[in-house]
């Protein structure tokens, strides 16, 4: 309709004025310029006043409503005619609110042009250009589709006329001063709407353009006295330049609190001019901007600025050119030093919040408070839209020190956009930073963040580390910076960002990043090593934290553990607590829930008692617990004492320096649970030093309570396997903390020796009570049985796939074990070396599940070796588990062996190489017996085993393994499982080791015959048959068949001595033992294994007592001893534990055991060459 009227009041020589005001008002109009007839146009003729159309659009509408009201009224009922007219009333309503809005703005662009038409001088012109910015202001506040009208038009060059004009400076209220004002209104509407922001600031030169203007114009508060009822009334001319600055300071904060930073979509173009991005790295650099002197107007009309617009836009060549000033000087405003004003804050939160652009909202800022992050906003912007700006800011700072600048600025905005433009510079690899400017740009950016740590700023916390461990990744130089400034300031960000996982798995990251391809050698120091212990646990044991964080700070902690050597066995025996306690706290969950439920059980059941075998198990386990909870307690107290003696301060105690400024390297390590409870019970009391023998000591107890928790329990296994128990571990075998730690103690002491003897009489008679008062004698530490036991549970937990790979990647650690395995290290321990074995065929072993095969039970198992399983002969097998199926295949006179395991059991309170070891004589030493409890332990030659060292010469059978279990006579000395419990669990690991796969011998001693006995009777009941059918002799050494008179006595005097449950099943008569027999009887009389056994014939001492005085007791008479069927062979002058123990090879006790074993051997080759010709003559 605006464009209909224009028609009837203009001649076609002004159609280009009526193209421009379309295109101001509608989106799809262009802007293209057309030639002007003149610069001075003729008013236009005026026939009559013309009719408003608003009046003509309200006839309209009332006309059609009359005519519709008549044909309702003839066609329709009163009820439908009263609710159509209501509709048609609000219909005419919203057009004629419509077209008077529209008949405004069309008034508005006819008073403009008339203006501009009637007169040709500047003064008329620059009111044109005023009217023109006015208009665009009032249309881009109306709504969002005009804005977008006013972005699309021309194809932009409406936004490129806008820019253009706020960038060039004004006079307080003259009009060019207005027409800025006027023309910043309308960029701040388009601005502040998210729908057209991008297409204005993309636009070429828009960064520059504001630039200037927030340069050209110090924004100043309104006067709030003063009504203003329009733009253009008054003369208020800074609102809208306000308004911009509050529009462009909206945008550069609104994202600036975000902590996910790879959702940011960049607003600036991709392919953004040199001259934009130049001019943005120089105001954040120098903090100025060059501007452009005005050529000063020659018209007279005494403004200052650019030739007429509307005769560019109406005719000019050139639509967005401007003319410069005559003065050729450069104006430069130097960056301000002050600090934002304190009601920023406030003003953001009460204005800038409530959307929209509020004038004065920022008013307090300087120019180059506000050009400066706008600056650094559009670089980060234009850093992340494309590689391409990427490149150019590369070249254009390519010292680095605009980048710089922004990071070590004071306003949150700047530091925000510096991290953002320094991280996506970082992480493109095509980039060619220098090494110093990462250096230094990892430097501030680590600063920035233990700055805002201090603010709980959680956002740039994060951005600043992100981009940090960039720099780390990229440069060596950064990485040794860090080593020598940036730990201190790492581990106040931990200590202020707590449970942040994304800041805490960086900063993790980074201390991975300074071990890896480390040219220079180096690595944390001793003491940073123990300042970072404490926060590495914490990251391992916290469940809050992911498996990530977890590993990598297993991985640190072990390098940490590696460089600091005895000086961080604290923090090794700490990382071992910690774990205890862990299965402590799980163990007391499972317990309490057990109890739990045998209480329901017996509730439902009447009352009755829960199963005794689950009795048992429970007490087994809850004295487990409670042994740990002691063993913990000690090793605290032991971790405790270790950590004083490395304090600075020299006086005995616990004394942790708290004075400012003093940083206890173990702190964090112990205010870790359980030590900082500890700590606070112990305070002001004395504890005496620690040497270096007790202290392996605690850790040996530890181990050993660790390893019972877990080793029937594959949840705790991958439980403390997660918690890196196999690092821990790693350290206990190939290190010598303990033995290095003894030696640095003989040598302090023999220094103190020294200086004492140097001194004279009176000072050395003081020294002498000091030294009785603090008098410890220098031990040896257990660091034998430490790696003994640390190899034990390896063993346990190398069955688990993750520590498989774990242990084939540990070149170091493979290849001890290796060298132990094989007998190449200095040892004589047979159960580390049978450990170490183990080890290597678990790692190695491999499924052999064929792919053809379709079969689920042609599948075969590989072979596992647990716990309480060792070989004899351990050097003799290669590491893998072909190799060791294979073991050796022939004898002394090269003829073909069957291969076959000879499997040795021991009895009560016997063991696994002590039960078969070469005795001295053929009965026992009461000086050393005790209790029946060790007699066992003490008799023999130490470091001797006649299976080991005879028989595999003698009978090169294949595989020879002994097995351990745990027995106790009494509960006095611990809980222990009964017959059954024990012969089902030895099953299972036998099974587990492919023990039954091929002819299989069993030698037992005492009650290790019963085991056996329930094991094959187990077999048969579970369908094990390979296992029984396998079991071809039994060699039983003084096996209670029917009852032992050692059994008797205890439950004869049950209060005094409290038999364990396994000793009441060993009672003469016991229906249970005839039963065994029976079983075994029968298979014997099939024919299906050979018996031997054999009787003692002296009494054994029982109990010593005063004056050589002692207890001797016949355990298991010749009546019990033979079975009723097989080999009987009666031991003269022998008692009960050396029945088993030969003197020398000619002893009754080896030789029928060898010749049995030989006849065995003929038997089973006999049946295996018919078998072979079988199955020949069948083929």
């Amino acid at each position: 309709m605006l464009r209909l009227i224009s028609r009837r009041r203009f001649s076609s020589d002004h159609r280009s004025v009526t193209n421009l005001s379309s295109s101001l008002l509608e989106p799809h109009s262009s802007l293209a310029p057309r030639p002007s007839s003149s610069p001075s146009v003729p008013p236009p003729r005026r026939n009559r006043n013309p009719i408003p159309s608003y009046a003509i659009a309200g006839t309209v509408t009332l006309l059609s409503s009359a005519a519709l009201f008549s044909y309702l009224s003839s066609s329709s009922s009163s009820a439908d005619l009263s609710e159509t007219l209501e509709r048609t009333k609000c219909s005419a309503g919203r057009v004629i609110d419509q077209m008077k809005h529209t008949g405004a703005a069309a008034a508005v662009l006819y008073r403009s042009l008339c203006s501009v038409l009637t007169s040709a001088n500047q003064g008329v012109r620059s009111g044109f250009e005023l009217r023109v910015a006015a208009l665009l202001a009032d249309i881009a506040a109306a709504n969002e589709s005009r804005r977008t009208a006013i972005v699309s038009a021309g194809g932009g060059k409406v936004v490129d006329w806008l820019l253009e004009t706020v960038s060039l400076s004004g006079n307080g209220n003259g009009e060019r001063g207005r027409t800025q004002a006027e023309a910043a209104r309308a960029l701040a509407h388009l601005v502040a709407d998210p729908d057209v922001c991008e297409r204005v600031l993309a636009r070429p030169g828009a960064v520059p353009s504001l630039l200037k203007f927030i340069f050209s114009f110090q924004p100043k508060r309104p006067n709030q006295n003063v009504k203003h009822y329009s733009s253009l009334d008054g003369s208020d001319s800074s609102k809208g330049r306000s308004m911009l600055v509050t529009a462009l300071m909206d945008i550069i904060t609104s994202n600036c609190d975000t902590t996910n930073v790879s959702s940011l979509h960049p607003v600036l173009s991709p392919d953004a001019d040199t001259r934009d991005i130049l001019s943005a790295i120089e105001v954040i650099e120098q903090g100025i901007m060059q501007l452009d002197p005005q050529e000063k107007d020659n018209d007279g009309d005494g403004d200052i600025g650019m030739k007429g617009i509307g005769i560019k836009v109406l005719g000019g060549t050139t639509i967005l050119g401007f003319s410069p000033l005559e003065n050729d000087e450069i104006t430069k405003i130097p960056l301000s030093s002050n600090n934002l004003n304190n009601n920023l804050s406030n003003n953001l939160n009460n204005g800038l919040n409530n959307g929209g652009t509020v004038p004065g909202l920022w008013d307090d800022l300087q120019r180059e408070q506000v050009a400066v992050p706008f600056a650094t906003w559009a670089l980060a912007n234009w850093a992340i839209s494309s590689n391409k700006n990427r490149l150019k800011i590369q070249e254009l700072d390519s010292d680095g020190q605009a980048v710089l600048t922004a990071l070590t600025a004071s306003e949150r905005s700047v530091k925000w956009h510096g991290c953002l433009t320094a991280k996506y510079l970082l992480n493109d690899v095509g980039l060619e930073l220098s090494d110093d400017s990462v250096k230094d740009w990892g430097s501030s950016l680590l600063r920035t963040a233990f700055d805002a740590s201090k603010n709980d700023d959680v956002a740039l916390v994060q951005l600043a580390v992100s981009a940090f461990l960039v720099s780390v990744e990229r440069c060596e130089e950064s990485k040794k910076n860090v080593r020598e400034r940036g730990l201190e300031l790492m581990r106040g960000i931990v200590k202020r960002t707590e449970r942040n996982i994304d800041v805490h798995e960086m900063l993790v990251r980074v201390l991975c990043l300074l071990y890896e391809n480390n040219k220079d050698g180096g690595s944390l120091s001793v003491e940073e090593g123990q300042k970072w212990s404490g926060i590495l646990l914490r990251w391992i044991f916290d469940k809050y934290y992911t498996n990530d964080i977890r590993n990598m700070s297993i991985n640190i902690l072990e390098n940490v553990l590696e460089d600091c050597g005895p000086a961080c066995i604290p923090v090794s025996q700490g990382w071992l607590n910690l774990l205890l306690n862990e299965l402590i706290e799980s163990n007391k969950k499972i317990n309490k829930n057990n109890n739990n439920n045998n209480l329901k059980e017996s509730s439902n059941n009447n009352n009755s008692a829960p199963p005794q075998t689950d009795k048992v198990k429970t007490q087994i386990d809850y004295l487990n617990t409670s042994q740990a909870t002691q063993i913990s307690a000690q090793l605290t107290s032991s971790i405790i004492r270790q950590s004083v003696n490395r304090t600075p301060s020299e006086k005995p105690g616990i004394e942790i320096p708290t004075e400012p400024g003093i940083e206890f390297a173990l702190s964090d390590f112990l205010s870790l649970e359980p030590f900082s409870t500890f700590l606070k019970n112990s305070k002001n009391k004395t504890q005496l030093k620690l040497d270096a023998a007790d202290s392996a000591l605690a850790s040996l107890k530890a181990i050993k309570a660790l390893t019972e928790l877990c080793s029937d329990d594959i949840i705790s296994q991958k439980n403390i396997s997660d918690l890196g128990t196999l690092f821990l571990l790693k350290r206990f075998l190939l290190k010598d903390d303990y033995e290095k730690l003894a030696a640095s103690e003989t040598y302090d002491a023999s220094n103190k020796s020294n200086k004492n003897s140097n001194n004279n009489n009176n000072t050395e008679n003081n020294n002498n009570v000091e030294n009785n008062n603090d008098n410890f004698s220098i031990r040896v530490p257990q660091a034998g049985h430490i790696r003994r036991h640390a190899a034990r549970l390896l063993n346990i937990i190398s069955i688990l796939p993750k520590n498989k790979n774990i242990i084939k990647s540990d070149e170091k650690l493979l290849k001890w074990l290796q060298n132990c395995a094989s007998g190449r290290l200095q040892s004589d321990d047979l159960k580390l070396q049978s450990y170490c074995r183990s080890i290597l065929l678990n790692i190695n072993t491999e499924s052999n599940n064929s792919n053809n095969s379709t079969n689920s039970n042609d599948t075969k198992k590989p072979p596992t070796f647990g716990d309480g399983l060792f070989f004899l002969n351990p050097e003799n097998y290669e590491n893998t588990p072909e190799n060791y199926e294979n073991a050796p295949e022939k004898g002394e006179n090269g003829d073909n062996s069957i291969k076959c395991d000879v499997v040795f059991v021991h009895g009560l309170r016997g063991g696994p190489f002590n039960s078969w070891r070469i005795a001295d004589d053929k009965s026992s030493s009461v000086g050393k017996s005790g209790l029946v409890e060790k007699i066992d332990q003490e008799a023999g030659k130490r470091g001797t085993c006649w299976p080991r060292e005879w028989l595999a010469t003698d009978l090169p059978l294949g595989r020879f393994l002994t097995v351990k279990y745990k027995t106790n006579l009494t509960q006095w000395t611990g809980a222990s499982l009964p017959l059954q419990e024990v012969s089902s669990m030895l099953l299972r690991r036998l099974l587990a080791a492919g023990i039954g796969t091929r002819p299989v011998v069993f030698v037992t001693h005492s009650m290790g015959g019963l085991v056996v006995k329930q094991m094959l009777y187990q077999a048969k009941l579970n369908n094990f048959d390979d296992f029984l059918h396998n079991t071809r002799g039994i060699v039983f050494y003084s096996c209670p068949h029917f009852g032992s008179k050692l059994a008797d006595m205890p439950w004869r005097m049950g209060l005094v001595f409290r038999p364990a449950p396994s000793i009441g099943e060993l009672r003469s008569g016991s229906p249970r033992l005839v039963e065994l027999n029976e079983f075994i009887r029968h298979l014997y009389t099939k024919g299906s294994i050979d018996v031997l056994s054999f009787s003692e014939t002296q009494v054994t001492p029982i109990v010593e007592g005063y004056g050589g005085w002692a207890l001797r007791m016949e355990i298991v008479p010749i009546e019990s001893a033979y079975p009723g069927f097989g080999e009987l062979v009666v031991l003269a002058s022998t008692d009960h534990v050396n029945s088993c123990k030969p003197v020398n090879k000619s002893d009754p006790s080896y030789a029928e055991t060898l010749e049995f074993l030989k006849k065995l051997k003929a038997r089973i080759n006999n049946n295996n060459n018919n078998n072979n010709n079988n199955n020949n003559n069948n083929s």
